[in-house]
């Protein structure tokens, strides 16, 4: 039997008393006025294995922006429909130590995104989805993966009108920088899309659907470009805190400011958490604190 099969509920509950006493740590993102609604003492897990079992345990009905958690699926989706080649002819795969909206980092890169987790990157690749216009294109991505990964996302249009009010000083600058150099086709239809894609929302349980295609073997999804978007997940899923919970974790994670968390289990399933207090870099600290705690009581790290 896997590890991740062998987990129970009970298990759980002590990881999750431990995390949710470390939420206080984190703060709940203030900059779009829907996402400081949020509840900091929130918690949710939910655990999709490869056979089909899974786990859930918490505030598992709350439902929330994927924000950047998306981004390692528009990766995946662009390397299906265009290939690597193509792909990392738009961004590159080099872990960034600047903050995930930073222009100097762009700047000193001369344009050319670190990688696609950061919002220079992602950005990027908003600009290439495949549709006519932004709504297109988000429903088109929306449905695929919801057909892919039997999940049941949905644009949140509240949570984008909220985005669109406040939208990002930071993203317009890095917009304008890569539309300057000729990276961008059109500036309004790329941070148009990226912030409808991020705006894309589910519950846990959807999260870790997402999660099990790239944790699992599949027909519908190319082997290597699973194994491509694990890596980057790796080495950029936490921004500057990536390499740090290489070491601690050693597992691909991917991050959102709305509260999400994944963590692929190579072979074995996903592990999805809601818990919306951040860190000082952007990720959900009890979140973090929950799959550590599991990671290292049940070995999971992919170093062995």
């Amino acid at each position: 039997m896997k590890r991740l099969d062998k987990l129970t509920t009970e298990n759980l509950s002590t990881w999750v008393q431990l995390a949710k006493t470390q939420a206080e740590r984190g703060r709940v993102c203030d900059r779009i006025p829907i996402l400081a609604l949020a509840n900091p003492n929130s918690f949710a897990v939910h655990i999709s294995c490869q056979l089909g079992k899974t786990i859930s345990f918490g505030d598992t009905a709350c439902i929330f922006p994927l924000m950047s958690a998306i981004k390692p699926f528009s990766l995946l989706y662009l390397l299906e429909h265009f290939g690597a080649e193509t792909v990392f002819d738009w961004v590159g795969v080099e872990p960034s130590d600047a903050p995930f909206n930073s222009l100097e980092q762009l700047i000193a890169d001369r344009g050319h995104p670190r990688n696609p987790m950061i919002n220079s990157g992602a950005i990027t690749l908003a600009d290439k989805l495949p549709g006519n216009n932004p709504s297109n294109r988000t429903l088109l991505f929306c449905q695929w993966l919801n057909q892919l990964a039997g999940c049941q996302l949905r644009l949140d249009e509240v949570m984008l009108a909220s985005v669109r009010l406040t939208r990002s000083t930071a993203n317009q600058a890095i917009a304008n920088y890569l539309t300057e150099i000729g990276h961008l086709k059109n500036i309004e239809t790329a941070l148009d899309t990226y912030e409808q894609i991020c705006s894309l929302s589910g519950r846990v349980e959807d999260l870790a659907l997402l999660g099990k295609l790239l944790a699992c073997e599949s027909d519908c999804l190319s082997a290597q470009n699973r194994r491509i978007v694990n890596a980057v997940m790796l080495t950029c899923g936490l921004y500057e805190a990536s390499a740090e919970f290489a070491v601690k974790i050693g597992l691909p994670m991917k991050s959102g400011i709305g509260g999400g968390l994944l963590a692929i289990v190579p072979g074995e399933g996903a592990i999805a958490c809601y818990s919306p207090a951040l860190d000082n870099i952007g990720n959900p600290v009890a979140g973090l604190v929950f799959v550590e705690a599991l990671a290292q009581k049940l070995q999971f790290s992919i170093f062995g």
